[in-house]
């Protein structure tokens, strides 16, 4: 079957503040292992009032603190905004404290707003060093050499693996170059999945990490007993991303009975734009979904979003999902020297 991951939003809700957000998380990933995710990702959001995980790092640690064997990792940095010699040490820490389960997954978009990159001392100006702050970034992961006289301590000689996560063909072009695995945003951006693989895999060059392609598909799966719950606990993310195209970012949304009271046909036909990929139902419907997702992309693993306002509902959409894919023990990816790296 194939792997299943999670990339959690680390949502606060209308009634879940930052701390219970993130203990939220690290719960979700106790339960995920057991349940057979692979991996459990969370992402840099700026200035987000409903996102708690700006500080990803920390979060990677906190959750990795309350969990035995899933892989916990960063969906993603956003590398432009930070320097690569500090990323490296953040996640070589993290690697020294959870050896082998660390993930570093890369995008060159900002993650926030104008206003916000410059209280990060960032411009989108930084982005255009993407390629050569990954590179930089990796060799200071690699061991050591003699006589090197700037090392990232403790991180040198971890080489946590690195990912490139995109929503456009740059990614897909750079992540083959590098003989990086790839990750794909279709749970926001549908449209480009299908041709960014196909570049992805047409480029990629195998490297000291990966010795043949390997790619990791997003998408939005809702799960409950029925058609019609499932249906109504999306209404949440649907309402977040009528907020989104309003100019508003604020908390998450208990799901509403009538989601057509809420937003403006233009919205709806933006919304379910960009939500085009979504698998939202039943077990049997989401069966189906991946099953066809998986057929028509030859992801390697999906990763994926399960944006539930309340937890233990957002619990059940990831048991169920996992039911449903039979998402226990399959072939990982392996490096060009036959060993597993994630």
């Amino acid at each position: 079957m194939t792997p299943l991951s999670i990339l959690d939003l680390v949502r606060i809700t209308e009634e879940t503040d930052a701390k219970g957000a993130l203990d939220n998380a690290r719960d979700l990933a106790a339960h995920a292992e057991i349940w057979g995710y692979r991996r459990i990702w969370v992402a840099e959001h700026h200035n987000m009032a409903g996102i708690a995980s700006a500080a990803t790092s920390i979060v990677i640690a906190h959750i990795a603190a309350g969990t035995k064997s899933i892989r916990v990792g960063s969906g993603g940095i956003m590398l432009p905004n930070h320097s690569p010699y500090v990323i490296a040490e953040q996640f070589g820490t993290l690697a020294r404290l959870f050896p082998g389960r660390i993930d570093l997954g890369l995008g060159r978009a900002p993650g926030t707003d104008q206003m916000t990159l410059r209280a990060l001392r960032r411009t989108y100006e930084d982005a255009e060093n993407f390629p050569q702050d990954v590179l930089e970034l990796q060799a200071f992961l690699a061991p050591a050499v003699a006589n090197q006289r700037i090392q990232a301590v403790p991180a040198a000689g971890t080489e946590v693996p690195l990912w490139i996560l995109g929503s456009s063909h740059f990614g897909a072009m750079l992540a083959g170059e590098l003989g990086l695995p790839y990750a794909f945003a279709s749970h926001f951006a549908p449209e480009l999945l299908l041709p960014a693989l196909q570049i992805y895999r047409d480029r990629f060059k195998p490297s000291e990490q990966l010795a043949q392609s390997y790619a990791m598909v997003g998408v939005n799966i809702i799960a409950a007993e029925t058609d019609a719950e499932a249906r109504r606990l999306a209404t949440t993310k649907q309402m977040s991303s009528t907020d989104i195209l309003r100019g508003s970012r604020g908390l998450s949304r208990p799901p509403i009975d009538d989601i057509e009271s809420y937003w403006s046909p233009t919205e709806k036909a933006e919304v379910m734009r960009k939500q085009a990929r979504s698998i939202v139902g039943s077990p049997e419907t989401i069966r189906s979904g991946i099953d066809a997702l998986v057929a028509e992309t030859g992801a390697d693993e999906l990763i994926v979003v399960s944006d539930v306002y309340d937890h233990a509902a957002r619990l059940r959409s990831f048991e169920l999902i996992a039911e449903a894919a039979g998402a226990m023990s399959a072939p990982r990816y392996r490096s060009s020297s036959e060993t597993i790296v994630a």
